[in-house]
């Protein structure tokens, strides 16, 4: 009888640029909207540092994922490079190259040989992409795919807070958006841990922590400026 098993880790590439962008964008926007109210600010003042923050935090997550994927892309892309021409040049040596990984990780030297010689056989650039440097389909460096869900999540995530801030003038403004962007870190990090197959409780106050950690400086730096500025 079969049993049918579903893995989580072909959902880290997207996964990870997700998450980023979410929890930078409730994190930083939040932040900024608490400093600049405890500054002492307007409320109109305080909006548009908030619809700043967004535009200019999911451009700059967008370049930065790009550019930091992109080179590990290169990396990746020169490796394979590397190892094609090893192949073309020495085809023997890395044959037994391969069939030494195989029997560190516990097959014995014949095993080992002749399963090295089948998967060259079959199609020895992936089996070394995969045993050799370890790289695989699932892991593949995707520039763009990151950009556009780090830049999407942050937006997403960004938007929440400050919605919270337009809709709450005064006095309150602080204390609520505090409040609803704690509440939107435990749920993040909760669904993040779950569809990640980890601790939802873990992912929760990890992520809270260190963003009531980030609001909780911003409004101190906030009001000890607005008090020279």
């Amino acid at each position: 009888m079969s049993r049918h098993k579903t893995h989580k880790s072909h959902r880290s590439s997207w996964l990870r640029a997700a998450v980023l962008g979410a929890n930078d964008g409730i994190v930083s926007t939040a932040s900024l909207i608490i400093g600049v109210a405890a500054a002492d600010s307007t409320h109109a003042g305080i909006l548009l540092s908030g619809v700043a923050g967004l535009v200019a935090g999911a451009m700059s997550m967008a370049a930065g994922e790009y550019v930091s994927v992109s080179s590990q892309s290169d990396t990746e892309k020169a490796d394979l490079e590397t190892e094609k021409r090893s192949l073309d040049e020495d085809t023997e040596y890395e044959l037994m190259e391969l069939a030494d990984i195989y029997q560190t990780r516990g097959l014995d030297s014949s095993l080992a040989l002749q399963v090295a010689k089948q998967l060259m056989a079959h199609d020895a650039l992936a089996a070394h992409a995969r045993d050799e440097l370890g790289l695989s389909e699932n892991a593949k460096a995707r520039p763009l795919q990151a950009a556009i869900y780090s830049a999407g999540a942050f937006t997403v995530g960004a938007a929440l807070p400050l919605l919270a801030a337009w809709l709450t003038p005064g006095t309150q403004l602080i204390f609520v958006v505090a409040i609803f962007s704690l509440i939107l870190l435990a749920t993040l990090g909760s669904l993040a841990a779950r569809t990640g197959g980890a601790s939802m409780v873990i992912g929760a106050i990890r992520v809270t922590f260190w963003g009531a950690l980030a609001m909780g400086l911003t409004a101190a730096v906030g009001k000890i400026f607005g008090v020279f500025v």
